[in-house]
């Protein structure tokens, strides 16, 4: 003579051991360490260093310019002109300045 009513204990506990089981691995999938809004984090962080770098590679070959620009080997005498004014004040005889 059978049981019919209720399913065998082992097998409920087996079922739900699996399922735990199986919404963990699902849970550290998508927020895990290595999950995927870990990976859209990382992409989103990896794009701003990218743009941030482009900037700063353009500010360096900026200063690389002036820099050179000032060097004894090749002396710009309009920026000269404009560092001195700009760092010392230093204005001409004929000029006028509006403050």
């Amino acid at each position: 003579m059978t049981r019919r009513g209720r399913p065998p204990l082992g097998a409920v506990f087996y079922f739900l051991g699996t399922l735990m089981l199986g919404l963990y691995f699902t849970f550290a999938a998508v927020q895990g360490d290595y999950g995927l809004f870990k990976r859209i984090e990382v992409k989103a962080q990896g794009d701003m260093l990218q743009t941030e770098l482009a900037a700063l590679q353009a500010e360096v070959a900026r200063m690389e310019n002036l820099t050179a620009r000032l060097s004894d080997d090749f002396l710009d005498l309009d920026l000269l002109d404009e560092q001195a004014r700009d760092v010392l004040g230093l204005i001409r005889a004929d000029e006028i300045v509006i403050r």
